[in-house]
């Protein structure tokens, strides 16, 4: 199962840790949702998602301060005896010393941030469905092609790190080579990303590995890419039927999400890069609502309706 190091998401959203003393280096989170423990607050404990990280807002924090002593005791004592990885107090509100030393007690790292509820709530959410998303790794090249996520596959040593030199060349960006890091965070979206080690290389048969970004500058490379279209380079085959209208798109499906998928037939002589460049251009263009190839059916069909019309 996927799962985030809790000092992992205090250095990335910047948080500040009110309890020192616990020791975090084991915590991880292993799901993206977060609870707000109002209902819990007020003594309702059925349901209650523990596992998750607890936001605490000026709501919650109110109700906190407004609480009897006697109640607080109570409240405060449950609250904290379920496994909670941690509690993350927004708006820089500072909990009551009577938490902190049940927090410790029970050994629940108590954290601040300056951000207020709602923003900070959204921000980790989306961060922790981007870390925690189903994986899986393919074998490829994921350029950045005038905004499109353009992932090229195929056989080795059939040109997929050669088309994507030519790319980054022309001033697309290059994501990952080789091996492309695919998860899914949602129904609709797949991103991709490059493993730590081979990030921003790539490898040329013949000369060896290159560094993209210290030959064509910080502008060639990205970090992560959403998975538009998929190209699929293979061998040409003389007594192959290639598609040459695209009036049905053919797809390709990763954990579950469909992608348009292109096979490119490879042969000597043809520009792979500009063919690539028109596909994510022309993959746009349909996205935005044209599509040439209905376009050229539909006059084709007026031709011949005039032509009947003219024989009648």
């Amino acid at each position: 199962m996927a799962s985030v190091k809790l000092s992992e998401i205090i250095e990335r959203m910047k948080l500040e840790n009110l309890t020192p003393e616990i020791d975090i280096s084991k915590t991880k989170i292993t799901q993206p949702d977060i609870n707000r423990p109002a209902l819990q607050m007020a003594g309702y404990f059925e349901h209650y998602e523990a596992t998750r990280l607890q936001i605490i807002g000026f709501v919650e924090y109110s109700y906190m301060q407004s609480m009897e002593e006697k109640t607080q005791d109570d409240i405060y004592d449950k609250l904290l005896s379920y496994p909670i990885p941690a509690i993350i107090f927004c708006r820089e509100l500072i909990p009551d010393e009577k938490f902190k030393q049940v927090a410790i007690k029970k050994g629940v790292p108590l954290l601040m941030t300056k951000k207020a509820t709602s923003a900070f709530t959204a921000e980790i959410i989306r961060w922790l469905n981007v870390k925690l998303a189903p994986c899986i790794t393919v074998h490829g090249v994921l350029v950045d092609v005038y905004g499109e996520g353009l992932l090229i596959t195929g056989e080795s040593g059939i040109g997929k790190s050669e088309a994507a030199l030519e790319l980054i060349k022309r001033g697309h960006r290059l994501v990952t080579d080789d091996v492309v890091e695919i998860r899914k965070v949602s129904d609709e979206t797949l991103i991709g990303t490059a493993p730590p080690v081979t990030k921003h290389f790539i490898e040329l048969r013949g000369i060896g590995i290159v560094d993209v970004k210290t030959l064509f500058g910080v502008s060639s490379v990205k970090e992560t890419q959403n998975i538009d279209l998929v190209i699929k380079l293979e061998d040409w085959d003389k007594d192959k039927e290639y598609d040459r209208l695209g009036l049905e798109e053919e797809y390709i499906e990763y954990l579950g999400n469909k992608v348009v998928c292109h096979s490119l037939p490879v042969r000597p002589g043809r520009n792979l890069a500009i063919i690539c460049e028109a596909a994510a251009v022309n993959h746009r263009q349909k996205k935005m609502g044209y599509n040439a190839a209905q376009v050229l059916y539909e006059r084709v069909q007026e031709s011949l309706a005039k032509r009947r019309e003219e024989e009648d």
